[in-house]
């Protein structure tokens, strides 16, 4: 007998997971590491079960046994159909789990399930539209360091090429460059070092120090508008009618909004919910079927 249901939002910086009754009442949350599948399948699922025990911690609850909960999950990754696969097969116990892409269930979360767009902005990038036809699409998300466009890590990895040519004398120093030569080591050597590596989430640490200079620094704000089109450029690939409510999503979602357009800033709605509730939908919605 299922006991509690589990919503999860797994990405390339953190987990998130909701805890709720079967009737869909929330009891608590809990966070962890990261749990993209491009960290590997068994880090996936160590993370997503650490998320789960401090959210049963939160609600001051004991852990019950794997077979009363029902587990759905949106992952970054999970485009990747042999990652999903092996992520199911890898099940430890649950009752049923429900797996899909952190875009589709961030749409579920955003408009309640409700036909609409969404752009996602956290360690990576993607869009999602779900159609009112029932249909969908997704726009971005190809990865780091290829895409993602506009996320964290897209970010970080230009403050680094900026660096790269402070530190040559390419281009003038300035207290941004000072910043995030500093983040990353203080040296060539050890920028070096900090490149040989860095992971994505490593990258995307560094966004917070362009965001913090983006409003005096001419370098860090022109990453930033960069960025703000490349969020447009997702927006009317997702629905050039314009028609459908968009939200902004992620961690770099509210902060990426003095640098947006000013007719797509136009068009955001505020987002209902987010991934982890989303998640929660998919599988209340398996169970359902």
């Amino acid at each position: 007998m299922i006991e509690y249901l589990i919503g999860v939002d797994g990405g390339g910086s953190g987990t998130r997971v909701r805890l709720a009754r079967p009737d869909g009442k929330l009891l608590a949350e809990g966070s962890a590491g990261p749990s993209g599948l491009l960290h590997g399948i068994q880090n996936a699922w160590k993370s997503v079960e650490e998320a789960i025990a401090v959210a049963f911690t939160a609600a001051a609850l004991a852990m019950p046994e794997r077979s009363a909960m029902a587990v759905g999950l949106g992952l970054a990754g999970v485009h990747n159909p042999q990652w999903a696969a092996n992520f199911i097969a890898a099940n430890p116990g649950y009752a049923a789990v429900a797996l899909e892409t952190d875009a589709y269930t961030t749409v579920l979360g955003a408009h309640a399930g409700q036909p609409g767009a969404i752009i996602a902005l956290g360690t990576g990038s993607v869009g999602e539209i779900l159609c009112t036809d029932g249909s969908r699409r997704e726009v971005g998300g190809w990865g780091f360091p290829a895409g993602d466009e506009a996320g964290g890590a897209w970010i970080g990895l230009r403050a680094v090429n900026h660096i790269q040519q402070v530190v040559d004398g390419r281009v003038p120093g300035n207290p941004f460059a000072d910043a995030v030569i500093a983040a990353c080591g203080g040296s060539r050597d050890r920028i070096q070092v900090w490149l040989a590596n860095a992971s994505q989430t490593q990258y995307a640490q560094l966004a917070r120090i362009v965001l913090q200079f983006a409003d005096r620094e001419d370098a860090a704000r022109a990453i930033m508008l960069d960025a703000g089109r490349q969020v447009a450029l997702i927006a009317r690939a997702l629905d050039d009618t314009g028609t459908l409510p968009i939200a902004l999503c992620g961690g770099l979602g509210e902060p990426m909004r003095p640098f947006l357009p000013p007719e797509l800033l136009a068009a955001i709605v505020p987002a209902h919910g987010d991934s982890a509730e989303g998640a929660l939908r998919l599988i209340q919605q398996q169970l359902k079927e």
